[in-house]
């Protein structure tokens, strides 16, 4: 019904509103329509609750509004941040986007997020990446802390698809995470690692590197290597080939990678004298 409101069809000129008029047979003044919100479908919601007459459809009516009203802008909800119209434009050529979710409430609000982004990514940066050929261009996709993704049936699915069919699309996955554990405690999420030709390890935790072991074939030497290596050191795996590396950041590099609060926040305090 919402989209019924907006004009919108199975026709995909019906996202956009009416040309103004037409120059070489170009059409001019096109413009996509505004999309349904939560906040236009709640107050649908409410105008059909209002006249509802059928005793079998208010408890459920009076528990949409109830729970969703948190989502709803006109409301101050606490998760109004969904609602709304975009408010930016990813240009295509765009070198890095990331996408920052970890400030977000963590039972509801980052999972929905998530959802969200992880549909944003396939449908318009991995397969808008082959839609024409002649501008393809190599794209990666990196995810971190990838193991918070596991719990969500949705989110597992997406990192199965991009490890089986993001090549096809000329996009590269990069899984990084702490926790492997739960990978291997997760059968639906093996596809990711047996599709994996390149891996780096870092120094490992002994209670983790019989898995680490198993699965990935490592000799005793890698293993124990692995457990006792230090920090910037680490195994570099490209298909049977392995490789002893050490890692050093430069100055510069160590801006953004840098992760120590007492460090961040000593050099915060340093600029702020020099300044």
């Amino acid at each position: 019904e919402e989209y019924v409101a907006h004009g919108i069809n199975s026709d995909p000129n019906s996202l956009y509103d009416a040309a103004m008029g037409l120059t070489n047979g170009n059409m001019l003044g096109r413009e996509k329509k505004e999309m349904p919100t939560i906040g236009s479908w709640y107050k649908r919601i409410q105008a059909k609750a209002a006249a509802n007459t059928n005793q079998d459809y208010n408890f459920h009516y009076s528990y949409l509004l109830k729970v969703m009203k948190q989502y709803i802008r006109e409301y101050d909800g606490q998760m109004a941040y969904f609602d709304g119209q975009s408010t930016f434009d990813l240009l295509d050529g765009t070198l890095f986007i990331n996408l920052d979710i970890s400030q977000l409430e963590e039972r509801f609000a980052r999972p929905l997020a998530q959802q969200i982004l992880l549909a944003w990514i396939w449908e318009k940066y991995v397969k808008k990446n082959s839609e024409d050929r002649t501008k393809a261009s190599k794209k990666r996709v990196l995810v971190d802390e990838a193991w918070m993704l596991l719990p969500y049936p949705e989110a597992v699915d997406f990192l199965n698809t991009m490890a089986r069919r993001a090549r096809k699309r000329n996009v590269s996955l990069a899984i990084i995470s702490q926790r492997f554990q739960d990978f291997y405690e997760k059968p639906e999420a093996q596809a990711v690692l047996t599709s994996s030709d390149t891996k780096l390890f870092l120094a490992q935790d002994k209670s983790e590197i019989a898995y680490l072991k198993e699965v990935f074939k490592l000799s005793e030497g890698e293993a124990s290597f692995l457990i006792t290596c230090f920090k910037g050191e680490g195994l570099l795996k490209v298909g049977a080939d392995s490789a002893i590396i050490q890692i050093q950041p430069t100055a510069k590099e160590f801006e953004f990678v840098e992760t120590n609060l007492n460090k961040l926040t000593q050099k915060r305090n340093k600029r702020a004298i020099n300044y």
